[in-house]
């Protein structure tokens, strides 16, 4: 009795949800392409931060990140990686105060007596932009050891940034020539240690090295003794 008008309901019926499963694919399908076309990307893990592919400015989550990872891991790739990514974010003066509050400092400074030299290095390359910040240079503990390392059978690469620190750490106190901020340094703040005799000796002995790199840098600094 309906049956032909029964059938031709049923397939309506059938092309319009057909119809309406499209069209939700379609939404979904653009939505889903759409947040690729943003640029939307999952949360970087730590050691993706640290894979040479991440080029911005990391933020205090990500430093935390970062500097969990160097305080944890004992892989020597790793620890460079990640004092190569730390460096880098540490020239952008509101980083520095980030790390110092995040407790990074203790942290680098450990990685300076490392048995690995392009290790050490590293370290002191992201040391090196922490100490131009006044308030981070009072941070800064390393013992009497740290001395040692400016000895001239050091390795050129270390003796020039461990000499590049005492530039910073004279450089951010002194504006021509005199003192321009008096912080209270403890016994133990690297300042404390930097300028002592037995560092001044230290540098000026170097002015003999057989490098004419490190010879030049030791000239420019002793006039500051």
């Amino acid at each position: 009795m309906g049956g032909p008008r029964g059938a031709g309901w049923v397939a309506a019926g059938l092309l319009l949800g057909a119809g309406a499963c499209y069209c939700i694919y379609r939404l979904t399908r653009g939505r889903r392409r759409g947040d690729r076309e943003l640029g939307m990307r999952p949360s970087k893990s730590a050691e993706d931060l640290t894979d040479g592919s991440y080029d911005d400015v990391l933020n205090a989550a990500q430093l935390q990140k970062l500097l969990y990872l160097l305080e944890s891991t004992e892989d020597p790739v790793i620890i460079e990686r990640a004092l190569i990514t730390l460096g880098n974010n540490a020239a952008f003066s509101v980083n520095q105060a980030i790390i110092r509050e995040l407790g990074g400092i203790p942290i680098v400074g450990n990685k300076i007596n490392h048995s690995n030299q392009s290790i050490k290095e590293k370290a002191l390359n992201a040391l090196n932009n922490l100490s131009v910040n006044v308030e981070n240079q009072i941070k800064i503990k390393v013992d009497s050891s740290f001395l040692s390392l400016y000895d001239s059978h050091v390795a050129k690469e270390i003796l020039l940034r461990v000499l590049t620190l005492f530039q910073n750490i004279n450089n951010c106190l002194k504006i021509e020539g005199r003192l321009a901020v008096q912080p209270t340094f403890t016994e133990g703040s690297l300042f404390f240690l930097l300028h002592g005799e037995e560092c001044a000796q230290k540098i000026k002995a170097l002015v003999d090295h057989h490098d004419a790199e490190v010879k030049e840098k030791v000239l420019t600094i002793i006039p500051k003794i």
